[in-house]
């Protein structure tokens, strides 16, 4: 059980750390980055379209008074925005539709894009990843695959796979330890992956069995996540296996139990604890 007292580290340690807006998606951005800033963390992850019909998203147009709210705080607290999220690519998926989004991410300094891949048809999902890394090259920005287990791209091997047939120089495979561990990655395989193809990993954790069903997958990881190294999952050992320069963010959804402040130093000290 977590026994440690909840204080907030000071920033300067050795390995940045980040946390994506998942982890307490309904504080609006401005917010989230005061609290994040707060909490110790260096850089925060935006959701800026929906992962799914419904789920929340905000809207942070280029040259918008929201937008330029945002910046001024990232400025003002001296934290950078990483990353946007969260966009699937799938049958019907076409990048153009994605031009204003990245715009608005891109004035606020976002570097990368996180989507995964749910479409049967491979050769079209390669085509299709591609054309979102090209688009979002025009914007000085990355794109990060991730791997589900209930989607097309499940395992970690598919979304390298995908990525190297990409053949883009902005094109990453994004390591998410629930994901990463529950879909058969091992912690070899980040030691064996080519330079440069794991730009950011997203820390969690989880406890028991891993699940089977879709719909079970599905609850574990927006309901049944831990903060790093609370669990049962290597998270240790993938930390000592970090690639140069990839970035690393923590990513729990909040519980009721907690405020989001009082959540995210959570979050903070238990990845911390783990990274030094």
């Amino acid at each position: 059980m977590e026994t440690r007292e909840e204080t907030t580290p000071a920033k300067a340690s050795a390995l940045p750390l980040g946390v994506a807006h998942f982890s307490a998606i309904d504080v609006e951005p401005a917010k989230f980055v005061s609290l994040a800033a707060a909490a110790g963390f260096s850089s925060v992850g935006l959701r800026l379209h929906p992962a799914f019909p419904g789920a929340p998203y905000y809207e942070l147009p280029a040259g918008s008074d929201v937008a330029r709210d945002v910046k001024a705080l990232l400025d003002g607290e001296g934290i950078s925005l990483y990353d946007i999220e969260f966009v699937v690519i799938g049958p019907d998926f076409d990048a153009a539709a994605l031009t204003s989004m990245l715009a608005g991410a891109s004035a606020l300094g976002a570097r990368r894009l996180s989507v995964c891949g749910d479409d049967p048809e491979r050769g079209r999902l390669v085509a299709n990843f591609a054309a979102l890394c090209d688009l979002a090259a025009t914007f000085g920005m990355g794109v990060d695959l991730e791997n589900m287990g209930w989607r097309t791209v499940a395992s970690f091997h598919d979304s390298l796979s995908i990525v190297q047939d990409s053949n883009r120089d902005n094109a990453g495979a994004l390591v998410d330890a629930l994901h990463f561990f529950r879909n058969g990655g091992q912690v070899e395989d980040v030691s064996a992956a080519p330079q440069g193809k794991i730009r950011s990993i997203q820390l969690c954790d989880a406890r028991g069995p891993a699940p089977i069903t879709a719909d079970q997958k599905v609850s574990e990881a927006r309901t049944g996540r831990f903060a790093p190294g609370l669990g049962d999952l290597p998270v240790a050992s993938l930390i000592r296996v970090l690639p140069v320069g990839a970035a690393v963010s923590v990513e729990v959804p909040i519980d009721s139990s907690r405020a989001p402040e009082e959540h995210l130093r959570h979050l903070y000290n238990a990845a911390r604890a783990l990274t030094g």
